[in-house]
């Protein structure tokens, strides 16, 4: 009998782990847990999120949160960011935004994103210069990426929906961390496509005619969602954009910090078992390889396309 307070294992996964990197081909990403990836052409490098103080559970439900700044700063050295162009967040849920700021203050990068991450910034004193709102549509380029913004969907089940209406100073409860807009982002480099998409779900049609060779496709929450749902995420995410691998993202318990190997969120919150027994099938139907990613390990996502 599966526990609801139980973690699915990782096991019958482990075939989809992320190989170690053996050729670049211009663009090399590390994953830092949920959403977070770091993008580096070895000039210039942009990252999505960057959440890594991880508040435990009882401290998010009961209490107030803030982000860990040393935290943020050993993240930075261990992966040797000399410098970071752009912090780009997907919504602005503490998840996605808490720690964003404390990278921008760090490096010297923008802080991009929608109005509510903007005050997200604000209240850890990001200056307005280093502060960029987007639109549905826009986009801006950073080097050799170009990053286009499109407005996406929250997984079902938004517990913080709204936005973040004037600067947010923490400590504070996580629900101050309000949605704000959801954004896919396209990430184009003269080596090949990326789709960022941390939430699971879609706008019909949104993705048609934005080709991408790479997703790193959240999944967090699928496995409560029906079967149905899933299918037409895949088609209208994956299959639209004719991607050739899909990476997994949002699926770890984000409770527990980086210090420890990632695992799955108990089953009372999700249910990744569910998520593969159908995500898998359809991969397989339409020829795309499946990746689990692995936690600081450096990754060529663009190399080796089937």
């Amino acid at each position: 009998m599966r526990m609801p307070f139980g973690h699915p294992s990782l096991r019958p996964y482990l075939p989809y782990r992320q190989r170690p990197m053996t050729s670049d081909l211009g663009v090399v990403a590390h994953f830092l847990g949920t959403s977070s990836v770091l993008l580096s052409d070895g000039e210039t490098s942009v990252l999505s999120d960057g959440f890594v103080t991880r508040p435990g559970v009882l401290r998010v439900a009961l209490g107030r949160i803030a982000p860990d700044r040393s935290l943020v700063r050993a993240t930075i050295d261990r992966l040797r960011v000399k410098s970071l162009a752009a912090v780009i967040c997907a919504h602005s849920h503490y998840d996605h935004a808490l720690d964003a700021p404390v990278w921008a203050l760090e490096t010297g990068a923008e802080l991009v994103g929608s109005p509510s991450t903007a005050n997200v910034g604000r209240g850890l004193g990001v200056p307005e210069s280093s502060l960029r709102v987007v639109a549905d549509g826009e986009t801006v380029s950073y080097g050799r990426f170009d990053l286009t913004f499109l407005d996406s969907a929250h997984s079902p089940g938004d517990h913080y929906p709204g936005t973040v209406d004037q600067p947010l100073v923490p400590p504070a409860r996580a629900g101050a961390w309000r949605t704000g807009t959801a954004y896919s982002v396209l990430v184009a480099h003269p080596t090949g496509r990326i789709l960022l998409h941390a939430s699971a779900n879609f706008r019909p049609g949104a993705l048609r005619g934005r080709p991408a060779d790479v997703v790193y496709l959240g999944i967090g929450n699928l496995g409560k969602q029906s079967t149905e749902f899933l299918r037409t995420y895949w088609d209208e995410v994956v299959a639209a954009t004719g991607a050739r691998r899909v990476v997994l993202v949002h699926w770890d318990d984000f409770f527990v910090g980086l210090h420890r190997p990632l695992r799955p969120m108990p089953y009372f919150l999700d249910d990744i078992d569910a998520t593969m027994s159908r995500l898998l099938p359809l991969a397989r139907r339409d020829g795309v390889d499946v990746v689990l990613p692995v936690t600081w390990q450096p990754s060529a996502p663009l190399a080796d396309l089937p």
